[in-house]
């Protein structure tokens, strides 16, 4: 299986996701589908606890959490030209929706969060980031797990601006767009052996 943008003679639907080999995920950015292996078991792990560290802190539910947000791992987002796009992790302001969709999200984000593998990092930078951009995500995270930093950019007239690099040796963050609490970086980084 080549991975990267495929050539399909026209626009990209879910019909050719669907046909993807097991072990083969797929996206659809602007009416190409782009293709990659599954990321490895680190990329999983680390992307649990994020979503279980922000989730704790701004899911609504519970008592009253400043700035209640719906933090969602891999959701299948619809936005014009694509019908099937997929941040590791993505947030929206309930303010902004205040209500989870019945179906896909339909609604861009606002933030998202791509966990950087061997298998995605061209694709995250090169391909993800510009498009997040152009349809107007206001927060994006990369986190590179070989390099153990977490990047936050903010959108800025169309421009990502980056405002913060944080690495394992920082323990407690306050990142955009959730600087109301504390982020346990040190926590999250904690079960991730070092690459190599």
């Amino acid at each position: 299986m080549v991975y990267g943008a495929k050539p399909l003679g026209g626009p990209a639907t879910l019909a050719d996701i669907e046909t993807l080999p097991e072990g083969v995920v797929g996206e659809i950015i602007d009416g190409t589908l782009y293709t990659h292996a599954r990321p490895r078991a680190a990329h999983g792990h680390f992307e649990y606890r994020l979503h279980r560290e922000l989730d704790d802190a701004f899911q609504p539910g519970g008592e009253e959490m400043p700035g209640g947000w719906w933090i969602m791992s891999e959701p299948g987002i619809r936005v014009g030209g694509s019908p099937e796009f997929i941040p590791d992790l993505a947030g929206w302001r309930r303010e902004r929706v205040p209500l989870m969709p019945q179906g896909q999200w339909t609604d861009v984000p606002d933030w998202a969060c791509e966990i950087l593998s061997p298998s995605t990092r061209a694709y995250d930078t090169r391909i993800k980031r510009p498009f997040y951009a152009r349809i107007g995500i206001q927060h994006l995270w990369f986190v590179d797990l070989d390099a153990r930093t977490l990047t936050v950019s903010k959108l800025h007239d169309g421009h990502w601006l980056e405002v913060g690099v944080y690495g394992e040796e920082d323990d407690l963050i306050r990142a955009p767009p959730f600087e109301e609490r504390d982020l346990r970086l040190g926590w999250l980084w904690k079960s991730i052996p070092p690459a190599g």
